[in-house]
């Protein structure tokens, strides 16, 4: 199961699937997202509606540039996962096995004691709430003389309980409806399946059989870590025909100032590819930016630091 955040240690493993970098913990994409500004993209379904797509959730997908990054800043690191499940399981035997076994058993029984807990509070509630519209009927009652209306005219304001509390209106009658139901919600002591979101512990993060090597980036790599290593987020940019969309802070809570570009240093930039651009970014408010990577340049070490880049906004609209 996923640890706390304040637990979360570098380097962290990046899981490598098919070809795709991904996350599975919670509290690594939380703070890979405060303190590395690394957004990624989440692409798992719900699993109560897995036929919606505007809401997704876990594992998220890095971009190979956000993989790259974070390998060469050594806050993570590559994890071929077919490899290193085949390799962990196979060895798995006797008293690891039964160790994880009863982890997941445990998680289960919480699960099961919170739900618990919860549908008696659920109860509780429904019955105070029953015994205060009965209260409520009484003193509401019809004056002396006036004759009250057939049972069956008044308004239904009982509780429809579903712990088998009404088992006299229960189909099939009798005692055993009652403890069948209740069982359900408060006498069993079965855990919960569990389908942890990783497959191993903190102190115990996965470790390469054989070291996958470092992700293939696009030519933009370089303008991508120039920006990042500006402060700024960074998100893929395809809805608006570039290659990022460049946020000031968080895209939770700014608008990308920036529809970002990248260009060889030597390379013929089309003028439609600028009008374009320059229109398209003015029309929805932002800058379109343009930059690339001067390879004679002279460098700090900084990240990104021999990358120059232009930024064009189209004037009269």
């Amino acid at each position: 199961m996923a640890q706390s955040f304040e637990s979360v240690s570098e380097p962290i493993p990046i899981s490598l699937v098919s070809g795709r970098y991904l996350l599975f913990d919670v509290n690594v994409v939380t703070y890979l997202r405060r303190t590395h500004h690394i957004c990624g993209t989440l692409i798992g379904s719900i699993p109560q509606n897995p036929q919606q797509n505007i809401f997704h959730g876990l594992p998220m997908e890095l971009m190979p540039e956000e993989a790259k990054l974070l390998v060469q800043k050594e806050v993570a690191y590559i994890v071929d996962d077919l490899a290193w499940h085949k390799q962990r399981y196979e060895s798995m035997k006797g008293e690891d096995k039964q160790k994880y076994l009863q982890s997941l058993r445990s998680a289960g029984l919480k699960a099961r004691k919170a739900t618990q807990e919860q549908a008696k509070k659920n109860s509780e509630m429904a019955l105070s709430r029953l015994a205060t519209q009965k209260a409520k009927g009484k003193k509401e009652s019809p004056a002396e003389g006036t004759p009250e209306p057939p049972d069956d005219k008044l308004p239904d304001t009982s509780f429809h309980d579903t712990s088998g509390a009404q088992e006299e209106d229960s189909i099939f009658g009798g005692e055993g409806s009652s403890p069948s139901r209740q069982g359900t919600a408060f006498a069993s002591n079965k855990p919960y399946p569990v389908t942890p979101t990783t497959s191993y512990a903190s102190p115990s993060l996965p470790q390469n059989p054989s070291p996958p090597p470092d992700p293939c980036v696009p030519l933009s790599y370089s303008l991508f870590a120039h920006l990042h290593s500006r402060g700024y987020y960074i998100m893929p940019g395809l809805r608006f025909g570039c290659n990022y969309n460049v946020y000031p802070g968080d895209p939770l809570r700014f608008h990308s100032h920036f529809l970002a570009t990248s260009f060889e240093w030597d390379q013929e930039i089309p003028m439609l590819d600028l009008i374009g651009g320059g229109r398209l970014g003015t029309a929805v408010k932002k800058g379109f930016l343009i930059g690339g990577e001067d390879t004679e340049a002279e460098t700090d070490g900084e990240w990104g630091d021999n990358v120059r880049t232009f930024c064009i906004e189209w004037g009269g609209m």
